[in-house]
C-alpha cells in the first residue's frame, strides 16, 4: 500500500490519492515495478482478468474531453456511444489533449485527479467484476476498486459501450 503523503511519488499518484480520500474512498493506490501501457499488461501485472482492467480513454468532443472507463476486455464503438450521446462524433483524443485536460499521459490516465471536471461515463460491462483496477496517474500506479464505489467517486453516467 502507498501511503499518500510520501514525497518521491510523482504529483499525479499524490493527487490522485488525496483525491480519492477526499471522496472517502479507502482505496490505495499500488505502484508496479513497470509502467503497464495495456489492459493486457496490466492485467498480467496484476494477474487478474483483462476484463477487471478499467482503461481510461479520453475523447475529443468538439474540443471539451469525455472520459470513458471501460473494460479492458473489448473496445469502445464510438458511432454508438456518439448516438447514445448525440453528438456527432467522439474522436480519440491525443496525447497532448489528454495531458492538458487530465494532467496525466496516455497509459496512466486516472479516473479522477484532474485538474478540472471531466465528463465521464462507466461501462456496464465492469460491474460483473467483485474488484476492478484503475490506473493512478501514471503508468506504473493502480489501485483497486469496486464498480459501485468508482461510479459513485467519478460521478459518472453508466452506459453500455460496446
Amino acid at each position: 500500500m502507498l501511503p499518500s503523503k510520501t514525497p518521491s511519488l510523482h504529483p499525479n499518484v499524490i493527487a490522485v490519492q488525496q483525491r480519492l480520500e477526499a471522496t472517502g474512498s479507502s482505496s490505495q493506490i499500488l505502484l508496479l515495478d513497470e509502467g503497464v501501457h495495456t489492459a493486457a499488461a496490466a492485467a498480467q501485472a496484476l494477474g487478474v482478468e483483462v476484463g477487471q482492467i478499467a482503461n481510461s480513454l479520453i475523447f475529443d468532443v468538439s474540443g471539451e474531453p469525455l472520459l470513458v472507463l471501460t473494460s479492458g476486455a473489448h473496445r469502445v464503438d464510438t458511432a454508438k456511444v456518439a448516438a447514445d450521446l448525440g453528438v456527432e462524433k467522439l474522436k480519440r483524443a491525443t496525447p497532448e489533449f489528454v495531458r492538458e485536460h487530465t494532467g496525466q499521459p496516455i497509459g496512466g490516465v486516472a479516473p479522477l485527479g484532474h485538474p478540472r471536471p471531466v465528463r465521464t461515463l462507466l461501462d456496464r460491462t465492469l460491474g460483473q467484476y467483485d474488484v476492478i483496477w484503475a490506473a493512478g496517474g501514471v503508468p506504473q500506479a493502480v489501485f483497486p476498486i469496486t464498480y459501485r464505489e468508482l461510479l459513485r467517486i467519478t460521478d459518472a453516467d453508466e452506459v453500455d459501450v460496446a
